[in-house]
């Protein structure tokens, strides 16, 4: 008994260190790491405060919960997330679907606890759908948007953020709802005057100045710089007077662990907002993990990743926070500083509980343009034009669907936006699998195998030969359109003796191809035509078998390799090969010039 509690006992710690990343992290911790961290979560801290509470009003909420968040996402992630540099947090990325979920429920003038615990629900619930999708081991769902679609997804959500933060950079307020509304709100708002200068000026001016500093002078602390100096501004020159708001003195203390209270019918759109911003989150974990991870040499693990941000959004649900996602920009901040663990986001959460607990008041002439300024330029980033224009160029179809993406969160919101996003990759994939590549073959001098006429118009064919590759899986959707093209092969005049399907591609057959391929088989047989297959996989061929089709197995219709259909072929009518479009009769041996007969 005693050695099978030995046996099991290295298995168990393994599992828990498996489970909780933090501790394997912690065992191996080097000591020469520790001013590293220590340094990297200063630096981080200055990026974490001023976009926490910009992220946090950008959702719809008080500006404090973008702290609390702050701290307790990172507390999470370091115990179970599987990165060592990975920073998570409030993401500009996710304010919009937080408030396209949490201000419809809201009654009209807002009720700021009501929306507090609205968005801890929704973040407790992304923490359990991420959590099960963990268990159930379904990292792979983050591939249900494809890049083109997350391009457009993007650039729309770019659009509707800095649409939605103009007003609050020039000092007024916009009561709008969609983008098209919100942007003729704000024209006429500006035409009307109600800009105020001052508050304006600090808007553009901090814009203007992050942009700048990032561009030409990367390592420096571009956001915390415009902070500071936005801060001083308002207190020298006394900008609360001439109508720009500020943030205030936020609430001392930090917050009790809190069960959010919602109503049982908030819960049904809580659940399809919550589905969407888990989506979105993995998403962009996964390629921002991925990104570092090839510097560093770590290895992704997608379903870890996935329990890492949902035990975040659990910690962040029970205090008070709001929906978290990977952010690229303070990852990349930490890994410039020289962070070598998540020792950099502890050091940063200590230091924001520090500053709530100690100095509620230091933000408290934070004017709020300089926070639209911090939401416009992290929005900014997220356009990418350069990639909408490479894929115009390279395929104008995923071009398309990109600009659908980008039209549908534009015009139809950022809930709508992810649907029509997650619909489109899914539809591509299945139009790419309805109507996959399909070509006749043919051999070509001086080539091995057999290529694409289309590619290779000279090719050589065998008279009575035609070689017809499907390059997909045969199942209800194609099974037609195979069929369809196969009945066009046979109507060649003449018509062929044999009909060669080089199977290789095909990966897949289903019941309803099966039967469609026995009636085409039978179809072609009554006309003189066999319909040989060349190169089936061992796994299509044992399901062929289970589904009684045994004619196309027998080894008159099926051959291991194309050159071995090819060469029976031509030992059962003694063709010879002929040039495709070339006098009749020419031929060509292998590597040689045509010649007539004769």
């Amino acid at each position: 008994m005693s050695r099978d509690g030995d046996r099991r006992r290295p298995r168990a710690v393994a599992a828990v260190r498996s489970a909780v990343p933090g501790l394997d992290v912690l065992s191996s911790y080097r000591r020469g790491w520790l001013a590293k961290d220590l340094v990297a979560g200063v630096v981080l801290t200055t990026l974490l405060v001023p976009q926490g509470m910009a992220y946090a009003e950008l959702a719809g909420l008080p500006p404090i919960t973008g702290l609390y968040t702050s701290i307790l996402c990172l507390l999470g992630y370091a115990v179970c997330g599987p990165s060592r540099i990975l920073v998570l947090g409030p993401d500009s990325s996710l304010g919009p679907m937080i408030a396209a979920t949490v201000l419809p429920l809201v009654a009209a003038g807002g009720d700021p606890e009501r929306a507090v615990a609205l968005a801890s629900m929704l973040a407790l619930m992304v923490g359990a759908v991420m959590a099960l999708a963990s268990v159930a081991k379904l990292g792979f769902v983050a591939d249900l948007i494809s890049k083109p679609t997350m391009i457009g997804y993007m650039n729309g959500l770019a659009l509707t953020i800095l649409i939605g933060q103009l007003p609050k950079l020039l000092g007024f307020g916009v009561d709008a709802d969609g983008l098209i509304d919100e942007a003729a709100g704000f024209v006429g708002a500006l035409a009307d005057g109600e800009a105020v200068p001052a508050a304006a000026t600090v808007g553009c001016v901090g814009v203007a100045l992050v942009l700048v500093l990032q561009r030409w002078l990367p390592k420096v602390p571009a956001i915390l710089v415009m902070v500071v100096l936005a801060i001083a501004a308002t207190t020298l020159l006394d900008l609360d007077e001439h109508g720009v708001d500020t943030v205030g003195v936020l609430p001392e203390g930090f917050p009790p662990l809190t069960i959010p209270e919602v109503r049982a019918s908030d819960l049904g759109l809580l659940f399809a907002g919550a589905l969407g911003i888990a989506l979105v989150s993995l998403a962009d974990t996964i390629s921002t993990a991925s990104a570092f991870a090839a510097r560093t040499g770590q290895e992704v693990r997608g379903n870890q990743e996935m329990a890492g941000i949902g035990v975040a959004n659990l910690a962040a649900g029970l205090f008070q926070g709001f929906p978290v996602s990977t952010s690229g920009s303070r990852t990349a901040v930490a890994e410039r500083a020289g962070a070598r663990t998540q020792l950099t986001g502890l050091v940063g959460a200590a230091l924001i509980t520090l500053m709530i607990v100690l100095l509620p008041g230091l933000l408290r002439d934070l004017p709020q343009p300089a926070l639209a300024a911090v939401v416009i330029t992290a929005s900014l980033s997220l356009i990418d034009i350069p990639g909408t224009v490479r894929l115009w160029r390279q395929r104008r179809a995923e071009c398309l669907l990109s600009l659908a993406a980008f039209f549908g969160v534009a015009l139809l919101g950022v809930l709508p936006g992810i649907a029509i996003a997650v619909g489109l990759s899914i539809l591509n994939v299945f139009r790419r699998a309805w109507w996959p590549h399909e070509t006749e073959l043919g051999r070509v001098a001086g080539l091995e195998g057999f290529h694409d006429i289309h590619t290779h118009p000279d090719a050589d064919h065998l008279p009575g030969l035609v070689l017809y590759r499907f390059d997909a899986p045969l199942f209800f959707a194609n099974a037609r359109t195979f069929r369809d093209a196969v009945r066009r092969l046979a109507r060649h005049d003449p018509p062929p003796a044999w009909i060669v399907i080089a199977a290789e591609p095909v990966t897949d057959v289903d019941t309803t191809a099966s039967d469609i391929l026995e009636e085409l088989d039978e179809a072609l047989e009554a006309r003189g035509i066999r319909l040989v297959f060349a190169e089936l996989k061992t796994p299509v061929r044992i399901k062929l078998e289970r589904y009684g089709l045994t004619h196309p197995l027998d080894p008159a219709h099926s051959f291991p390799t194309v050159e071995a259909a090819v060469a029976a072929f031509r030992e059962h009518t003694g063709a010879r090969w002929t040039v495709r479009g070339g006098p009749e009769g020419s031929e060509r041996e292998p590597g040689g010039p045509a010649r007539s007969p004769g």
